[in-house]
């Protein structure tokens, strides 16, 4: 099925992004569909995160860091975005390290809920339970939500990450590595979740566990050296049927 430009939540057109002297991805151009999961692995220093960042113009609060080439959001450039609040509203970013609020786990989810204008308890219990539960939280904290967030376990601490993303509702989900704290039953249990949510969303997923790609991704961009080698359908490509040889064997372990 061929993509309209209606159907693409993203369309990358010649993405350079460079760190000073450094080169970190070149002359990117592909697209990501609605209501996709969207896998980009590759080894490390590859552009992987570089081009999550530019996507959500965190160019702007990185020294050094260049963005060249454009990315349209719902067929408007990230760039003509005057206001940076509305855009980052609507796009929930998970990063490898947990960050969380200093506030308990409660306004940690809450927290977005409150600024997208949700006032009444009851309906902020319900987001919080909500995206705890997306986030396989919920059980673990439900009789303390009071506690401090940064009082969890890593692990717990990056599912709290998650949990605030979503409590955006988000059209577009990032989540840079999100597996790499959470144990693997847990991981299972988030992407269940994950292929639920992209009847709401659209989930670019970058990952350095090719076999989550494969459990997950649609369609899955192999990045190499800072380059966009292939894009194509997860299912062709861990069979085998890809255009480039490298992405086989990054695919298959021989390097990476």
């Amino acid at each position: 099925m061929v993509s309209t430009a209606s159907s693409l939540k993203l369309n990358v057109k010649d993405l350079s992004i460079r760190y000073g002297s450094t080169l970190a991805l070149e002359g990117a151009s592909f697209a990501v569909r609605e209501n996709e999961i969207f896998g980009i692995i590759g080894p490390a220093n590859s552009g992987k995160t570089s081009f999550i960042r530019a996507i959500n113009r965190m160019d702007e609060m990185t020294p050094g860091m260049e963005v060249r080439g454009d990315i349209e959001f719902n067929g408007k450039s990230v760039t003509d975005w005057r206001n940076l609040y509305a855009l980052r509203s609507r796009i929930g970013v998970v990063f490898p390290l947990p960050v969380g609020l200093p506030m308990s786990i409660y306004e940690n989810v809450a927290f977005a809920a409150k600024l997208r204008g949700v006032k009444g308890k009851a309906d902020l219990d319900e987001v919080v339970e909500r995206c705890l539960t997306r986030a396989a939280l919920w059980d673990e904290v439900k009789d303390r939500l009071d506690s401090l967030g940064s009082l969890l376990s890593g692990g717990q601490q990056q599912r709290l990450t998650i949990a605030r993303a979503l409590s955006q509702d988000p059209e577009l989900l990032l989540l840079d590595e999100f597996s790499i704290a959470v144990d693997p039953v847990t991981t299972m249990r988030i992407e269940e979740v994950l292929k639920e949510l992209k009847q709401e969303m659209t989930i670019v997923l970058v990952t350095n566990l090719t076999q989550q790609a494969q459990r997950l991704a649609d369609r899955t961009a192999f990045f190499l050296e800072g380059k966009v080698i292939e894009v194509g359908d997860t299912a062709d490509l861990f069979k085998g049927k890809t255009k480039d040889p490298r992405t086989t064997h990054y695919i298959e372990g021989r390097f990476g």
